[in-house]
C-alpha cells in the first residue's frame, strides 16, 4: 500500500520529526526546513499535492511561501500550522484562497489528520475536475 505523500515544512526540526513520527503509519511525510527548501522538493516532486507549513519561519514565513506554491501551481492544497493566532494572515489566506485550513499547534493527531484527508478530497475532486 503506497501512502499519500505531503510536504511538511518548519524550520524547528523537533516539529518536523514530530508530526513525522505520529504519522509514520498513516502518510509519507516529506520534510523541510525553510521554505526554500520546500520549493526545491515541490519542483521535484509532482506527487506531493498537499502542503503544511509553519507560519513563522525566517527568511520566508508560512504565508509567503504559500503564495509561492499557488504562483507556481494553483492545484496544489496548503495549510497553515502554527502557535499564533494571526487574524489578518488567516483572512488573507483565505479570502485569496491560498489555504485551505489554518491549524493551531500544539495540534491533536485526529483533528490533523482529518483535516488532511479532507484536504486529499478537495485534491482528488479538482483533479478529476481539470
Amino acid at each position: 500500500m503506497t501512502l499519500e505523500r505531503i510536504l511538511y515544512v518548519d524550520d524547528e526540526e523537533i516539529n518536523l520529526e514530530l508530526l513525522q513520527l505520529t504519522f509514520m503509519n498513516e502518510l509519507d511525510v516529506i520534510t523541510a526546513t525553510s521554505a526554500r527548501e520546500g520549493l526545491r522538493i515541490l519542483d521535484k516532486d509532482e506527487d506531493i499535492q498537499v502542503v503544511i507549513s509553519d507560519l513563522k519561519m525566517p527568511e520566508m514565513n508560512g504565508l509567503d511561501f504559500i503564495k509561492e506554491i499557488k504562483r507556481r501551481s494553483r492545484d496544489r492544497i496548503c495549510m497553515l500550522l502554527t502557535g499564533f493566532m494571526e487574524s489578518e494572515i488567516m483572512m488573507e489566506g483565505f479570502n485569496k484562497e491560498l489555504i485551505f485550513r489554518y491549524i493551531m499547534k500544539p495540534w491533536k493527531k485526529e483533528a490533523l489528520m482529518e483535516a488532511i484527508k479532507q484536504a486529499m478530497v478537495r485534491q482528488n475532486e479538482s483533479n478529476s475536475i481539470s
